[in-house]
């Protein structure tokens, strides 16, 4: 992502309402009109829905979901009344509230949420979605018009925390059936309390108010249709801009404050939120297949040859917290919160010097006439802001002064989600992150690649059977707690192992207008609720 000098806190309003793509009778809201909220966000999805952090947030403004995740990590009715686990724990069954239509005229019915469900399964609809079910989910059964079964291959306790998460919305049987895929994907038909109106690419998507809202969540701070007519999801990619879009009047509410000015967002806003993501943290998946990190004192010495917790500190002005945990962050339950890798460049030295590895005249170390190059590979502007690229950066010295030739290789969307470093021979680290509200992220993320089941989301290509067999047990114990016990000891394994290192919790920072009432977060992903916002006069 472009570094912003000071010079562009002087945008002026006209430049910041270009930049928010706010027409004249848009802009007019902001003298107080209250029927259209103006909120500012970073990353441009593809599609409205689909298997990216990113989506799962602006797609709950048009898709509802079964269940939804409370504050205090309870299960609570979404579109789903009240549900049932048979004794074996292989089968959910979901009562359906009455009277709930898509936003096309065709109803909610069991019919439809079966569908959905098999469509995860069977189809690209939502790739998170997919590979959260996997392996445990076998068919959806259709009971009656308002009664859903769902059964799965094994008792699976996760099953729903992790269908609270955005990923789940339930979308128009017909739409899904009817429509081309690009219809689909730039206007979802849900039942939620927005449509989309209008998608102006590289600007913003228009969100229109449902006036037939009745499937609100149980969580909902208002029981009935959205309170202000209009949403403006602007995608403003400066961070600078966006936040000053903020402090000018421009916007109600803006997506990932930069860390320099918060402080100044929580002395101006009486409501700002910080929301750590639960799932796999900012952590380096370590290449422990091929190149240098296919020795573990290699991998040992290089979590140990940089400070990782000052450079996240100072990078990030002490307000993102420092992840020592690679596999799951500090909001999941299950989290371990041990640290076994803290800065000390004598081990650090030690251990390469144990795997056979000289240092050079030029301080970078080799070993049969090899340098101790390691290409680490980013997304930049879309997993790593500005700040984040920076503590890369600060790390990218450190590590030389311990020896390692880091090659810092920024990455687009395209690029890194479209295979190009798919192969383990094209890298030796990338750091990025998997949000989910689970301890059961490990089994998406960690779990052995076989040729007749390969896993491209193990990107340490830590191919461990005892680790599989370990999580898989951990996601089928009906004991609960027994099962968390198993998440622990998985997550002690990929530390010890340093198949993965830790770097920071991915984290949501939101600043919020004073004229802005009722505005939150989700619990399971931090997706941005406007149905129960509004705007005082």
């Amino acid at each position: 992502m472009t570094r912003f000098s000071r010079s562009t806190l002087a945008l002026t309003t006209g430049a910041l309402a270009a930049a928010l793509s706010l027409t004249a009778c848009e802009s007019s809201g902001r003298d107080g009109d209250p029927r259209i909220i103006e909120y500012a966000h970073v990353q441009e999805p593809p599609c409205i829905f689909g298997g990216w952090i990113q989506q799962a947030y602006i797609s709950r403004q048009v898709l509802d979901r079964l269940v939804t995740l409370a504050d205090d990590q309870t299960i609570q009715p979404w579109l789903a009344e009240s549900w049932e686990v048979s004794p074996d724990g292989r089968t959910y069954t979901f009562k359906l509230k009455k009277g709930v239509e898509f936003t096309d005229g065709t109803p909610v019915n069991a019919e439809a949420v079966a569908y959905n469900f098999d469509q995860f399964r069977d189809t690209d609809i939502n790739s998170t979605a997919k590979v959260s079910l996997a392996p445990y989910y076998d068919r959806s059964e259709a009971v009656d018009d308002t009664t859903v079964a769902i059964h799965l291959t094994d008792p699976y306790p996760e099953f729903l925390r992790l269908i609270t998460q955005g990923y789940f919305g339930i979308q128009s049987q017909t739409a899904l059936k009817t429509r081309s895929k690009e219809e689909n994907c730039e206007k979802p038909i849900g039942s939620g309390a927005f449509t989309v109106d209008e998608w102006q690419k590289g600007q913003k998507v228009v969100f229109k108010r449902n006036p037939d809202y009745n499937s609100w969540p149980a969580t909902a701070k208002n029981k009935g249709p959205a309170l202000v007519e209009q949403v403006n999801w602007n995608f403003v990619p400066d961070a600078t801009a966006r936040y000053a879009s903020l402090t000018t009047g421009q916007t109600d509410a803006v997506y990932e404050v930069p860390t320099v000015q918060w402080k100044d967002a929580q002395s101006r806003f009486d409501n700002t939120i910080r929301y750590i993501t639960p799932g796999k943290p900012v952590s380096f998946y370590i290449n422990t297949e091929q190149g240098p990190f296919s020795d573990k004192l290699v991998r040992q010495a290089f979590a140990h040859a940089a400070d990782r917790r000052a450079a996240v500190e100072a990078g990030f002005h002490g307000v993102i917290p420092y992840e020592p945990n690679p596999a799951v962050s500090q909001s999941t339950p299950g989290y371990v919160a041990d640290d076994p890798y803290p800065h000390d460049p004598a081990k650090s030295s030690a251990l390469l010097r144990q795997a056979g590895w000289a240092k050079g005249a030029d301080g970078i170390y080799t070993k049969g006439g090899e340098r101790l190059a390691i290409r680490l590979v980013y997304g930049a502007g879309f997993i790593f802001t500005s700040e984040g690229a920076t503590v890369l950066q600060a790390l990218q010295e450190q590590w030389k002064g311990a020896g390692f030739d880091i090659d810092l290789i920024p990455s687009t969307m395209a690029e890194l989600w479209g295979g190009k470093y798919d192969d383990p021979a094209t890298y030796d680290a990338i750091p990025s992150y998997w949000t989910s509200p689970s301890p059961a992220i490990l089994w998406i993320v960690w779990r052995a690649s076989t040729p007749d089941d390969p896993n491209g989301n193990n990107r340490s290509h830590y191919d461990d059977a005892r680790l599989t067999r370990l999580i898989d047990a951990a996601n089928t114990d009906p004991d609960t707690a027994a099962g968390f016990a198993r998440y622990e000891q998985a997550q002690r394994q990929i530390n010890d192992d340093a198949a993965g290192i830790g770097l920071y919790t991915q984290n949501t920072l939101i600043a919020v207008s004073d004229r802005l009432k009722d505005f939150w977060v989700e619990k399971s992903q931090g997706d941005p609720v406007f149905s129960d916002a509004y705007l005082a006069e």
